[in-house]
């Protein structure tokens, strides 16, 4: 049977068919509707027609930014807010008269570069999503682990300064309201008065203000020592627009070492092998 899986992001969407090697047959992505969740439907819609117009036998999967409430089936904890409380799944499935299987975006990720990417060889993966928004899954000797009521790995909403930064979760202090990429532009124009997005800031590494960046290392550092000092992965992978930062890799990991609760701290801290492209993949391995 082939596959399609969608990636419902923030900016773009992204339809793939995959055969029965997983070997991508078609491709396609286009922008994210904003802020009208009927027009993200009929979006999601036509891309799946547009790239199984040759098929009628596959399996259908959805990542979404958000988690479906096991309560009420509705979207719950969605940076794209305009999901928030909608039945997106019920009506997918009404409307393409098809069954979804629908999870978390950092969870598809995470399923994606544990199964087929660059964490194939560990059996604890804790993948981590730092773009629009920061998120992160588990996935466990080739399994998802969603937890009790499908918010596991939901690091992004831990407190990290307690009456820090307002969240759009109603919280203060949210890894998110730090580590997230209009986070980290919002702090650099505080600091610099140079409103500047964040691929141009990091671009002239050389040039970026000390102080910002010294606050973002110390930000990483705890939001991850925290993860780690909890789940004890055998691999961390970043993924989002922020895993293309290179100083992570290095100066990001010195500062989530020296904040671990162990004498021995060897997380491999990894980039993603298969790029923005990760969520489309895991949603097909739904």
């Amino acid at each position: 049977m082939y596959k399609v899986g969608v990636d419902l992001g923030g900016t773009k969407t992204e339809a793939i068919l995959l055969d029965e090697k997983l070997n991508v047959v078609e491709r396609k992505r286009v922008p994210t509707p904003q802020n009208n969740y009927q027009e993200i439907i009929d979006n999601i819609c036509s891309l799946i027609n547009d790239v199984s117009s040759d098929t009628s036998d596959f399996s259908l999967g959805i990542c979404i930014p958000g988690a479906i409430s096991k309560q009420t089936g509705l979207i719950k904890n969605s940076n794209t807010q305009c999901l928030i409380g909608k039945p997106l799944k019920e009506d997918l499935e009404t409307k393409l008269g098809k069954k979804v299987s629908m999870e978390n975006d950092a969870n598809c990720f995470t399923m994606a570069e544990a199964t087929m990417g660059i964490a194939t060889e560990y059996d604890l993966v804790f993948g981590v999503i730092m773009g629009t928004g920061v998120g992160g899954g588990i996935v466990i000797n080739g399994k998802l682990h969603s937890g009790r009521t499908n918010i596991a790995g939901e690091w992004g909403h831990h407190t990290l300064h307690r009456n820090g930064n307002p969240c759009y979760c109603g919280k203060n202090g949210c890894v998110e309201t730090y580590l997230s990429g209009p986070a980290l532009e919002k702090r650099w124009s505080s600091i610099t008065g140079k409103p500047q997005p964040l691929p141009e800031i990091i671009s002239n590494i050389d040039e970026v203000n000390q102080k910002w960046k010294d606050e973002f290392l110390e930000n990483f550092g705890y939001g991850l020592a925290n993860v780690i000092d909890i789940l004890d992965p055998d691999a961390i992978v970043l993924g989002g627009g922020l895993s293309n930062i290179d100083f992570l890799y290095s100066e990001g990991k010195e500062s989530v070492y020296d904040k671990v609760f162990s004498d021995l701290v060897d997380t491999p801290i990894l980039k993603n092998k298969l790029g923005d492209s990760a969520g489309v993949f895991g949603a097909c391995l739904l």
